[in-house]
């Protein structure tokens, strides 16, 4: 039995699929069980490999049932909390970042700076499991009535500083309309207010918001089939790097270096101005703010064409 902890959000599950994978491929004849919410099991589906689903919404106590794992690896963080998450169900051995506070003194040093991605890779390859950082497409599923072919905009993010003015995306929505994209605003049911400013302010139908209305496997659905992406540093983004779906992705405070699509990818555009001091923890940062609607309607230019950009890391 191997139990793997990765029990946070969209992005964290995509980012950390490459590792999950060859921990598969290291362990083909072990049941595989992943430590994550309840709510990601749409997407765990997706990843394919996993045999079981152990329900836990962030880090405490792990009430585990059975017998004590023979291996537990930490993909979740760096530790104290998550290291001794997995310890507190006895595992023969665990594979994680070296944390004295943990008491683990085992594992490669924790790099703050380094890719998510690349991350769990290097962790696992310390152990001497090799990982491909390339490996993150999902399994496509079929759309059934589920539109094609759309442009997706997805103004909302969990953090404010995080999430680029209503009005920008609106903008983009129009232009995107006047090229003859059919654009649907996406969101989570919190969202639902963001989606419909954008949609008012663009004119678009009001058919047109999806936010609040698609669980998490028809979002992935949605995205494996549409057009193009435009969104920010967020979840939905990962799902067109997972599905190639050429996509547009607006980065800050959080360089792309640490999170964004691969590079060597151009249907995917990861735009970031550099670094900026931050104003007010309440308000969107200044490194997000700086992007202006022309810089990304250009971009979309790119993905359609397929063109690199040299991006700012």
């Amino acid at each position: 039995m191997i139990l793997v902890l990765r029990a946070l959000g969209v992005g964290d599950l995509a980012t950390g699929v490459p590792a999950l994978r060859a921990l598969r491929a290291a362990y083909p004849d072990e049941e595989l069980a992943l430590v994550a919410p309840r709510w990601l099991a749409p997407l765990v589906d997706l990843v394919g490999g996993v045999d079981r689903l152990v329900e836990a919404d962030g880090l405490g106590h792990l009430a585990w049932p059975g017998p004590p794992p023979e291996l537990a690896v930490n993909l979740h963080g760096r530790g104290p909390q998550s290291h001794r998450m997995l310890a507190g169900v006895r595992p023969g051995r665990l594979l994680a970042f070296a944390n004295a506070e943990a008491g683990h003194r085992d594992g490669p040093d924790w790099r703050a700076e380094e890719h998510e991605i690349d991350r769990w890779c290097r962790m696992l390859a310390w152990y001497g499991i090799p990982a491909d950082r390339t490996d993150l497409a999902l399994r496509r599923p079929e759309p059934g009535r589920t539109p094609t072919g759309v442009s997706i905009v997805h103004p909302g993010a969990k953090a404010a500083q995080r999430r680029w003015p209503p009005a920008r995306f609106a903008q983009v929505a129009r232009a995107l309309t006047e090229r003859g994209h059919r654009v649907v605003v996406t969101g989570t049911a919190g969202e639902r207010s963001i989606a419909e400013q954008v949609r008012a302010l663009a004119g678009l139908p009001a058919g047109a918001v999806l936010a609040g209305e698609t669980g998490l496997g028809e979002l992935a659905t949605l995205v494996a089939h549409a057009r193009l992406v435009v969104s920010g540093d967020t979840g939905i983004g990962h799902l067109a790097t997972a599905y190639a779906t050429p996509s547009v992705l607006l980065f800050g405070p959080v360089p792309p270096a640490q999170w964004g699509p691969p590079p060597d990818r151009p249907w995917h555009q990861a735009l970031w101005v550099g670094q900026r001091q931050p104003v007010d923890a309440a308000a969107v940062h200044p490194a997000l703010a700086a992007l202006d609607v022309p810089a990304v309607l250009a971009a979309v230019e790119r993905v359609e064409r397929g063109t690199p950009l040299a991006t700012r890391r």
